[in-house]
């Protein structure tokens, strides 16, 4: 259920789902917005108590996906929410032309959140350009797919010695590893980190891992030291 992770964030835990046979555990964020609207990021499976959860502390104004590969739930978010916009990631709106998108993201905030929320667009990936956020109000940057940790007893088989090799399990979130050899323009992507330690975040959230809650910075620096040099 939503539990507070700082000044006007909330986060919440989902269902597992699987990818090709490895098991993913999943978590969303919601943000309430200086209007009182919320922006509800990278939604999990919509179930009643999340639903009321979600009613008791503001109104969803904004539904974001943070990239192509997040988007299994979106379609119940947006019936059960028809008076909140949604928002695209590069490359999703052709991937799901079933879903009724309002807007496609950019490499900077739209108006609608511009005052709470910054963003960044990881570009130059062949997997998926990601939408990084930072929510100012509570120092909080956002990843989704760039940074994981699974959790080891999740995989078993050759598939935990895949995820080993990839760098999907370990003491703390890392990138993994095809997502390093995807970045086919790394000189973007290093502008790109640049602009995300340029915010000077405090605490890193990310859609599969344990929550980085102090000395973000060093944090990053090591999980990206690959693309930074």
């Amino acid at each position: 259920m939503l539990r507070e992770f700082g000044p006007e964030i909330w986060i919440a835990d989902g269902g597992r789902v699987t990818v090709a046979g490895f098991c993913y555990p999943t978590r969303m964020a919601v943000v309430r917005l200086s209007d009182g609207g919320l922006f509800v990021w990278s939604p999990v499976d919509l179930t009643d108590g999340m639903r009321a959860a979600v009613n008791a502390i503001g109104a969803v104004r904004h539904i974001v996906a943070p990239n192509s590969l997040h988007h299994l739930f979106l379609p119940a978010w947006a019936d059960a929410y028809p008076a909140a916009r949604l928002h695209a990631p590069p490359g999703l709106r052709k991937k799901r032309p079933d879903i009724a998108f309002h807007t496609d993201l950019g490499d900077t905030a739209p108006s609608d959140w511009a005052a709470d929320i910054a963003q960044v667009l990881m570009t130059g990936n062949l997997i998926t350009t990601e939408v990084v956020f930072f929510h100012a109000r509570s120092r909080t940057v956002l990843f989704a797919d760039l940074l994981q940790q699974i959790p080891a007893g999740l995989i078993t088989g050759w598939r935990a010695w895949i995820a080993r090799a990839d760098l999907m399990v370990g003491p703390e979130p890392n990138v993994p590893r095809k997502f390093r050899l995807a970045f086919v323009d790394r000189r973007a992507a290093r502008a790109a980190v640049g602009r995300v330690l340029a915010w000077r975040p405090e605490r890193v959230l990310m859609a599969h891992g344990t929550p980085v809650l102090d000395e973000a910075d060093a944090y990053l620096r090591r999980a990206f030291g690959w693309l930074l040099g």
